[in-house]
């Protein structure tokens, strides 16, 4: 069997994964059952589409038998059923009627035990009341019969007479004068046909019993490869997630590098600035202490005194001050500045160039017909931009420029809105041989401290679109606005039943989970005197009391209870300061694992900061309870 299984797969239809029955032949080459086909198409509609290649086609097509491949798959299926081992398992026999059941009550008495059965009066009769049969000569015509059971389920309701053949051709059993109707058939008698139909019953059940044993064994390989796939797919994930944390390391060193430049610079000019502030005052004290001496030397009225000192006064310089020219190096400034920007674009011509590949090879593979257009273009030249040509190494880093996700965007040195960072950074963040590994705790520690850090317009750079999921708003949560704002509802919404939904408590989740990746997202308070903004597991119960948002150890909020504002996780309440902002920003970053909670006024300020290391997806949370209470998902 084990070599027929290619051959198998090749003649199943790709919409019902059974062999082909009655297959047809698409103008695209592909193959299918076509009731299977046609009942797609109904479905589908105009235009309709390959459902393997997905070729468009305005007209449907008219579809021919494919006499060849059927016949083909006939020849499988008779080579399959020859080759299906029987293993240790036999059919079970047909049950044989009991002594008791066998036997034929009287028609006549009703009460004796029938020994004939007269096929003439359709009725049998014990030894008693045969006499008749046996004695009289006008029952010499009557042939008799061992007794046979049910009569008027055997009997023939057309001619009057028992069934005793039976017809394969029409399925139905049949009597003697039955035969003029079938005259191109070809009946057998009943034990006949009964011997042959177990027989082939049984060696279907055989066939079907080996089908059975391989349909359980293509599941068992189908589950083998698909956990085969997630693994190999979550240690991609892993070595991807390594490769971005490096690259953001090289990225941090190549800041760091930049930073200390201008400090260097910036403390050098300012340290000669210092020193020639020293000398002036020193210089303007003297010449004070000076120019007073000369005032009261003026003021003395003895001539010989005055003459004595004004002498020795003339002697004294009174040269200007000379101030030297101290200036920044301009050339270093502006190739520190130039080399981040070097770096921006670099960066920004290799994403779309990946982003172009990617778009070409999909068009390309995915439809067909437009396969020479999409070679075409994967064929054609890329040209260098201007910003290309003048790319210049990263400072700090070594090997090809690396590849970003176009949501993490370098902050732009000297633009509007961005400030130059003073604070003294690590001389050097790329990974060292024996340094700690990127998600060491050290290096989750700094990315806690470089979010908290970030600015509105930073954080905004990872804004994520939230919506509310329908199926999981308990009946006393509206949701309107196109799923955007979640209010106490005045009388209950009568949701349908959905194993997602809350029951409990008034809350709802967010549509998409979180399980890579930077989120952040804000959300407008009205009311907030009962309300909760959060994340969690999409595991978290939804019934019973610890079905409430940070209630469990699996989700974490801030919550506002009258003018209690408080943080929440596993049960455990933390008291924080209170604050007038309306508006709140979580920032969710599963692969450094924490997540963080602002208050969102012109500025962002922490309210609570929670670490973690997620296991699960996470789900944006939410919680209203009192009248009036409205949460309103903020658009960028």
């Amino acid at each position: 069997m084990a070599e027929l299984f290619p051959l198998a797969e090749e003649l199943s239809c790709s919409i019902c994964l059974e062999p082909f029955k009655e297959p047809v032949t698409t103008p695209c080459g592909h193959n299918f059952c076509r009731s299977c086909l046609d009942e797609t198409w109904i479905v589908q509609g105009p235009p309709y589409r390959c459902p393997q290649c997905r070729t468009v086609y305005q007209l449907c097509p008219k579809l021919h038998k494919n006499t060849v491949l059927c016949a083909v798959v006939e020849q499988f299926l008779q080579a399959e059923q020859a080759r299906t081992p029987v293993d240790d398992w036999t059919p079970p026999a047909r049950s044989a009627a009991s002594s008791a059941a066998t036997q034929v009550a009287c028609d006549h008495c009703l009460k004796e035990i029938a020994v004939k059965t007269c096929l003439v009066c359709m009725a049998s009769f014990c030894q008693e009341h045969l006499r008749p049969h046996i004695d009289s000569p006008a029952f010499q015509d009557h042939p008799l019969q061992p007794p046979v059971r049910d009569l008027l389920r055997r009997k023939c309701s057309q001619h009057n007479r028992l069934r005793e053949l039976f017809c394969p051709e029409h399925g139905e059993c049949i009597c003697h004068i039955c035969l003029v109707e079938h005259k191109t058939c070809s009946p057998t008698l009943l034990s006949q046909a009964s011997t042959d139909l177990e027989m082939k019953l049984r060696h279907k059940l055989t066939i079907m019993y080996s089908h059975i044993n391989g349909a359980t064994k293509a599941l068992e390989d189908v589950r083998s490869k698909q956990k085969s796939v997630q693994d190999s797919m979550k240690r991609k994930m892993e070595q991807l997630r390594q490769e971005y944390v490096e690259i953001k390391a090289i990225i941090d060193s190549a800041e760091t590098s930049s930073t200390r430049k201008l400090k260097e610079e910036e403390k050098r000019v300012c340290g000669k600035l210092d020193t020639i502030y020293q000398v002036l005052l020193k210089k303007r004290s003297e010449m004070q202490n000076l120019k007073a001496e000369v005032e009261l030397i003026l003021a003395k009225g003895d001539e010989f005194e005055f003459l004595e000192k004004a002498a020795k006064l003339q002697g004294e310089s009174t040269k200007p001050v000379f101030i030297p020219k101290i200036d920044l190096d301009h050339d270093l400034i502006k190739g520190t500045y130039q080399g981040a920007l070097d770096l921006k674009g670099e960066l920004k011509v290799s994403l779309k160039q990946i982003q172009e590949k990617k778009a070409e090879e999909y068009h390309g593979s995915g439809n067909t017909g437009n396969h020479t257009e999409s070679t075409s273009k994967a064929t054609r030249p890329v040209k260098k931009t201007t910003q290309e040509k003048k790319t210049k190494k990263i400072p700090g880093a070594t090997g090809p420029a690396p590849y970003f996700s176009p949501s993490n965007k370098l902050p732009t040195f000297g633009a509007p809105d961005q400030s130059l960072d003073l604070k003294e950074t690590l001389p050097d963040a790329t990974p060292k041989a024996g340094a700690a590994q990127p998600n060491s705790a050290a290096l989750k520690a700094k990315m806690l401290e470089n979010f908290l850090a970030k600015s509105r317009s930073e954080l905004l750079e990872y804004f994520v679109k939230v919506v509310f999921d329908y199926n999981t708003a308990h009946n006393k949560v509206a949701l309107s606005d196109n799923y955007t704002t979640a209010s106490v509802a005045d009388v209950l919404q009568h949701y349908r039943t959905h194993p997602q939904r809350f029951t409990y408590c008034s809350q709802v989740l967010g549509l998409h989970c979180y399980k890579k990746g930077i989120h952040y997202w804000e959300v407008e308070l009205q009311k907030n005197n009962f309300c909760g903004v959060g994340v969690c597991y999409g595991s978290m119960e939804r019934q019973g009391p610890e079905s409430r948002l940070g209630r469990n150890p699996k989700s974490w909020c801030v919550e506002w209870f009258n003018n209690k504002i408080s943080a929440w996780h596993n049960n455990a309440e933390k008291t924080l300061p209170s604050t007038k902002a309306t508006r709140v920003g979580v920032l969710l970053n599963c692969d450094h694992g924490f997540v963080i909670f602002f208050a969102v006024t012109e500025k962002v300020y922490l309210m609570y900061k929670f670490k973690v290391d997620f296991t699960e997806a996470l789900y944006p949370a939410f919680w209203v309870f009192s009248a009036g209470t409205t949460l309103s998902i903020c658009s960028k």
